[in-house]
């Protein structure tokens, strides 16, 4: 298919609306794309023009954003964008929406903590997931900075006479 895919960086404007239909729940919200530029002139950073974007989400994706997302935090946003025209009181506006295909926070400005969703599906079995035992010792992590010395491994070694 050619469709127009999207990534956009930005904040929620609007709360997230959520509601169940027929083929499964979608959430809706607003969506703001601020542009940034460097002014060399004053040496800072600059707001541009806010484009606002429709951001819809389907079934579990839609619902895990309800869940997970309010006014104010920063996204990065997946999905088609929908260019639609539509007469209002006899003048034609534009919108511009986006079916999302993958929400998540934007972590260059945070932190975030996944939860893995838990559904009820009563046709097929959820497979047991296996939780690392964290009171067992393990490998250490090569990625981690190893402690600093305790004040009794940095003391001089003891003189002996021979």
């Amino acid at each position: 298919m050619n469709e127009t895919m999207v990534t956009l960086v930005g904040n929620v404007a609007t709360n997230v609306e959520y509601r169940e239909t027929v083929t499964g729940g979608v959430a809706r919200f607003r969506f703001a794309v601020t542009a940034r530029r460097w002014d060399r002139e004053r040496a800072v950073w600059t707001d541009g023009a806010t484009s606002f974007y429709t951001v819809s989400a389907w079934r579990s994706l839609g619902a895990n954003l309800a869940a997970s997302v309010s006014v104010g935090e920063p996204l990065v946003v997946h999905g088609r964008l929908k260019v639609r025209e539509e007469e209002h009181d006899g003048r034609w506006k534009t919108f511009v929406d986006v079916d999302a295909l993958a929400v998540g926070h934007d972590l260059t400005r945070g932190t975030a903590a996944f939860r893995r969703a838990v559904r009820q599906n009563t046709e097929t079995p959820v497979p047991e997931q296996r939780v690392p035992d964290r009171s067992a010792p393990s490998a250490p992590d090569p990625w981690q900075t190893p402690p600093p010395p305790a004040a009794e491994d940095v003391s001089p070694p003891a003189v002996t006479a021979s």
